[in-house]
């Protein structure tokens, strides 16, 4: 899922990265927890890579993403932006990934 590929990308371990990222994000060096919202100018960089590359093979290939990238608002809309066909999320976070998706059609409408 992402999270493996966001843990690739930047070498960092999602379960000792909570003791350096405060810090990161205190100095400037990230905006955000890339575990939490999607990193996409590298790692929304390398998802989009896959969607294009998938597609130009398999035009019909059904894309998402599954796990706590897909019920953050902003990865959602990114995930459409992209053109993802889905993303999945734990039920709590449901809700919120409805509206995000409700959002980003919306945007498409403009």
């Amino acid at each position: 899922g992402t999270n493996d590929l966001t843990q690739m990308t930047f070498g960092y371990s999602r379960d000792d990265a909570g003791k350096f990222l405060p810090e990161y994000i205190k100095k400037g060096i990230l905006k955000t927890d890339p575990f939490a919202v999607l990193d996409q100018e590298g790692v929304g960089q390398l998802v989009e890579m896959g969607v294009k590359k998938g597609r130009s093979t398999n035009p019909d290939l059904k894309v998402g993403i599954c796990g706590e990238h897909g019920g953050e608002p902003s990865s959602v809309i990114f995930c459409d932006k992209v053109g993802m066909n889905y993303v999945s999320c734990s039920p709590f976070r449901v809700p919120i990934a409805r509206v995000a998706a409700a959002q980003a059609a919306l945007m498409h409408q403009k």
